[in-house]
């Protein structure tokens, strides 16, 4: 039994835990043309992937990513 149908997802900053399918799913319907991830694994390890083979790059996006939620926490 389904409890909720129809459900827009609203882009946006939320302070509640999501669902790794949630956004993983999200990140592939926004279509991306390289994606670098970075997580924790089922044991509490680090787990990283990355569609680009650059580490420099690589670094570039998740400092780009960091000032970007430095920004959004203030």
């Amino acid at each position: 039994m389904k409890l909720v149908e129809n459900v827009t997802v609203q882009p946006g900053v939320t302070s509640l835990d999501l669902d790794v399918e949630r956004v993983l799913q999200a990140a592939i319907d926004a279509k991306p043309k390289a994606v670098w991830i970075i997580g924790e694994d089922a044991d509490g390890g680090l787990y990283f992937a990355s569609t680009r083979s650059d580490g420099g790059e690589a670094l570039w996006w998740m400092e780009k990513a960091k000032y970007a939620l430095m920004e959004i926490s203030k």
